[in-house]
């Protein structure tokens, strides 16, 4: 079972499956309410390996080599793939992590983001950018949309476990943040 955690930066990706693999480490693999799934943060893989094809000066991030990031998951399926691209690579299950535009824009620039690139994920967030993307690449029947705008991290970290249980019926199109561009 491969699980993608995908969303716009700033939606606590990062942290709920940090939170996902502490419970998994912990609990040990005969556990079924936490089941024992390794996690690969896509980001960090990125920047140890050099798996980006160019540095975008204008908004000071890297482009990733998609092709070459598939390549590097070749054969690694029981894992949980956290990343704003993770909806890019083969899963079985995508959970689209989601936020209310204004509380996103705030979480980056709290995290030191400039504001023009706040409130292009902000605007990103608001447009169904990543969920659409998502629906596109992996179909309705895959896709678990998740707001964690008021959520602890530990109950998005819940109902990331529950996804990859199979435990919560897929979801997508429930959350609406269009009314943050009018």
């Amino acid at each position: 079972m491969r699980v993608a955690v995908t969303g716009t930066p700033g939606t606590g990706k990062t942290t709920a499956t940090e939170l996902l693999a502490s419970r998994s480490s912990d609990s040990g693999a005969d556990d079924d309410s936490h089941p024992d799934l390794e996690v690969i943060h896509l980001n960090r893989v990125l920047e140890d390996d050099g798996l980006y094809t160019e540095v975008d000066t204008d908004r000071d991030s890297k482009v990733a080599d998609l092709a070459a990031i598939g390549e590097w998951l070749e054969g690694r399926d029981e894992v949980v793939i956290e990343s704003h691209l993770a909806h890019h690579f083969d899963a079985d299950r995508v959970a689209v992590l989601r936020c209310r535009p204004e509380t996103l824009e705030e979480r980056l620039l709290e995290r030191g983001e400039t504001a023009a690139k706040a409130r292009e994920n902000a605007e990103s967030e608001a447009l169904d950018v990543i969920l659409s993307e998502a629906v596109d690449e992996h179909g309705l029947e895959s896709v678990y949309e998740i707001d964690t705008t008021d959520r602890e991290p530990a109950a998005v970290a819940d109902e990331l476990a529950a996804v990859a249980a199979g435990e919560r019926d897929p979801s997508a199109g429930d959350v609406d943040f269009v009314g943050y561009l009018t």
